[in-house]
Order: C-alpha cells, then structure tokens, then sequence
C-alpha cells in the first residue's frame, strides 16, 4: 500500500510564549484530531509521564513539548470545552495521561476505537483502521524514539503529526458511513471468534505434526455453535431444575409450620 503522512504545517511549540497563538488557533477549529507520546519504556513497571501532545486540524498540526512547558492552563482548557470536538485512539489513556500533569474535566472527546467496530473494523490499531478506510498505510518507525530529546528530528515531528492527523480522517470517514446494525456487528464478532479458534487449532495441529503425533478431528464452526446450544439447554434445565427443589423445600416448610401451629 502507498505510505500516507500529515503534508501539513508542523508547528513546534516549546517556549511558553507560543502557546496563546497556538491556542487561539485551535479553538477556530470544529475538530481536532489529537495524540500523546511519552518516552517509551523498555522494563516493566516503568511509565514515563507524557512528553509530547499533538493536536492536528486537516492543514495545521501543533506539537506541545510539555518537557518544556508544562500544560498550560489554555491547553487544558480545549480539553474540557464541550463545543470542540476531541478525536483519538485509545484516547482514554491519553487524556489521563495530560490530567496526571493538570486536572481538568474533559468534555467533547471521542475514541474512534469505540466507533470503529459499528463499522465492520474488529482491529483497533492506528495503522490497520487508516488501511482499512483509506488502502494506505502510516509510518511507525518512529514510534520508540525518546520523545524527551532537547529537539525532535524531522522524522519524529512528522510521525507525531500523522498520528494525530490521521485520527481525524478516521473519525470523519465513518461519520460519512451508515454504521451496522447491533445484528451485523455480532455476527461479524462471531466469524471473526471462529477465525481466531481455527488459526489456533491449525497452529496446535502443526506442533502436534512437527512431534509425528497426528492431530484429532476439530469440530466444524456448524458443530461448535451446536455443542454450545446443547450446553445452554442444559444449563437451563439445572437453572429450573434448583428452582424446582427450591419451591419444593419452601412448601415443605410452610406444610411444617402449619401442622405446627395447629
């Protein structure tokens, strides 16, 4: 597929006195496409607090070194204004990410990984979705570099751009699609579950193989879904099974209590 990257004006911010110019661009904005980046982390237990966070519009995307400058009050601010539209992915984890740096009450931001599988997408990452709506593919061979470095290279100002870029083109195409019913949507969980347990057998199946062990018969999706209604069946029956001993032992008791008391 052909690569895809934010051909746009990168703006770097990283002196406090170039946050109001900034800021007062974005909030001309409807919509904001938005992403976090933080040192990455090569042990486990250790978090680096977010480092970089880039706010993208179709022309113009701003990258905020909070290294350098914090988050400032005004930033934070677009955040918890309801009139502009915040998209992401995994978007959560980025707003707590910047509230670990400044408390704010976020209004108006949207995860596209949330929407994504009303629209027939079960995989949630950046790269797949934008391939899936788009048939091209973003760059992430910039993805572990430290991000706390005293100056990004241009490949690292145009990687954090694209990211958030491409989250607003995401967000934007599926609102010019008609989603999929609750119906389809489970379907399509359920095919994509049995293509899950069927890649698993065949692996299990050439480990088996590979030990000269011939693997067993597997159950076709048509038998599974079978064995899985008798199991539900059967579950039912218990369930109204105890209910009955239940009824059973209470009648016996108020039997027990009437013959007492009279």
């Amino acid at each position: 597929m052909p690569v895809a990257a934010f051909e746009g004006e990168v703006i770097v911010v990283d002196k406090p006195e170039m946050v109001a110019d900034a800021v007062a661009y974005l909030r001309s904005q409807k919509t904001l496409g938005v992403d976090t980046e933080a040192r990455p982390s090569f042990k486990r237990g250790t978090h680096y607090p977010t480092a970089l966070v880039q706010i993208a519009s179709h022309e113009r995307c701003y990258l905020f070194r909070l290294t350098h400058i914090g988050l400032p009050e005004e930033l934070a601010d677009i955040f918890a204004d309801p009139k502009i539209c915040k998209v992401g992915l995994a978007f959560r984890d980025d707003i707590n990410g910047l509230r670990r740096i400044r408390n704010f009450t976020p209004a108006n931001c949207i995860d596209v990984q949330k929407m994504v599988v009303r629209y027939g997408i079960l995989d949630l990452g950046l790269q797949k979705i934008f391939a899936i709506c788009f048939g091209k593919k973003i760059s992430k061979t910039q993805q572990l570099t430290n991000w706390e470095n005293s100056h990004l290279t241009p490949e690292q100002a145009r990687y954090a751009s694209t990211d958030a870029w491409a989250t607003l083109l995401i967000y934007e195409d599926l609102l010019a699609h008609k989603p999929l019913s609750l119906k389809e949507v489970e379907a399509l969980q359920r095919k994509e579950k049995e293509r899950m347990i069927e890649h698993q057998q065949e692996i299990q199946d050439q480990r088996l193989r590979e030990q000269g062990i011939e693997p067993p018969p597997h159950m076709t999706p048509e038998e599974r879904e079978a064995h899985r209604a008798e199991k539900r069946r059967e579950a039912r029956k218990r369930k109204r099974q105890r209910a009955s001993a239940k009824r059973k032992i209470e009648n016996q008791k108020k039997d027990q209590n009437n013959t007492t008391s009279l």
